[in-house]
């Protein structure tokens, strides 16, 4: 069998000699900064009401946007002029609008497990926002000092 015509490696390709190293078992040190993760993580009922949060306050604007091109187009095939302006505007607003609401209903919950909040959720929004911008700018301040 003849064997195939030498070429070059291209820079990206891998070696085909290189030998598999054997795996070995996850230090304790690993282990314990996974542990440390899952203690961060966000508990199952506050994630919950996060997701109905964002359903409902970002689900609401983007079905009335989609809906909006239906409507146009009904306006528009009855004779009445819209400009393409007014459909653009009126569209592109309630998907931002939908935009919006996606960080708002993530802010809005109470991220207490034991409290549920208020329907609205405006002062849990301040509260989390708040704490959002705190943890930032200690992060940041953090950033810069092992810099």
């Amino acid at each position: 069998m003849p064997s195939e015509p030498k070429r070059d490696r291209l820079p990206f390709e891998p070696n085909q000699k290189k030998k598999k190293t054997p795996k070995q078992p996850p230090s304790p040190v690993i282990a314990a900064k996974k542990e440390q993760a899952s203690l961060k993580a966000i508990p199952e009922e506050v994630s919950k009401r996060m997701i109905k949060r964002m359903a409902l306050f970002s689900g609401i604007p983007t079905a009335l946007g989609m809906s909006s091109f239906f409507v146009f187009y009904l306006v528009v095939s009855h004779g009445i002029k819209v400009p393409n302006y007014a459909v653009f505007a009126v569209s592109l607003g309630l998907f931002g609008l939908g935009v919006l609401g996606l960080s708002y209903g993530i802010f809005s919950t109470s991220w207490d497990e034991n409290r549920l909040g208020s329907w609205f959720g405006w002062e849990e929004c301040k509260i989390n926002f708040g704490r959002t911008l705190e943890a930032w700018r200690s992060g940041k301040k953090e950033a810069k000092g092992n810099s």
